[in-house]
């Protein structure tokens, strides 16, 4: 008797582990465990209403009427949980926003590449290409990257009451236009004594008002 039970044991372990297996491998061969990288922007658990526009796809109507308020249909993406006003689980809501496209939206609401190259100081103000794209948390219709055309607006770190007080105090020595990383013109200022004085009193005006600026073109901080 006791011989005819062990190979029924065997049998029953062999098939415990032939069920295992099989089950590994569908857990490993099946489903990806990889996680979305829209993920990391998501809040666990926070309001659907108020989820950042990666995480949600919604039902948008290109026909509505600019700067309306209007209201879309909007499904949470996969692997994103949320809840609604009553903290319940919740993956179909209705957002509301203003209808206009990204690239209209108010400077404060996108954020747009910098450029180092351009004048900032100088007559027309130039413009620079840059690829903006709208915040996390703002909501418009069309593409979230977009171009635009924008000043030059950046600062190598050089002060206006710096350059001011040294042009006052020191210009007659081309202090000012050394410090403005204006050499040529600082150097002229220092074997000419200023100009005899006239240049220096010039250059304390033009530093005054704002016409004269850095080399590299950039702005006053």
């Amino acid at each position: 008797m006791a011989g005819g039970v062990r190979p029924l044991r065997g049998l029953r372990a062999l098939c415990r582990v032939l069920l295992f297996l099989s089950q590994f491998c569908i857990l490993s061969g099946g489903e990806s465990t990889e996680i979305p990288p829209y993920v990391m922007k998501c809040p666990s658990n926070g309001l659907c209403s108020r989820l950042p526009a990666d995480c949600i796809d919604c039902t948008t109507n290109f026909s509505c009427i600019y700067g309306k308020p209007v209201t879309f249909d909007c499904a949470v993406k996969p692997s994103v949980t949320c809840v609604d006003q009553d903290f319940k689980s919740q993956k179909n809501f209705i957002i509301n926003m203003t209808c206009r496209f990204c690239w209209q939206l108010p400077e404060t609401d996108y954020e747009c590449t910098n450029s180092t190259s351009c004048m900032t100081v100088s007559c027309p103000r130039q413009r620079y290409p840059a690829n903006c794209t709208a915040r996390d948390h703002v909501h418009c219709l069309g593409n979230r990257t977009f171009p635009k055309m924008l000043y030059c607006n950046w600062t190598g770190g050089y002060k206006w009451s710096t350059a001011l007080a040294l042009s006052i105090t020191l210009g007659g020595f081309g202090a000012d236009r050394f410090y403005l990383g204006q050499w040529r013109e600082g150097l002229g200022k220092l074997f000419s004594f200023g100009g005899l004085g006239i240049w220096t009193l010039i250059d304390v005006l033009l530093i005054g008002v704002g016409y004269v600026g850095p080399a590299d073109g950039s702005l006053y901080i």
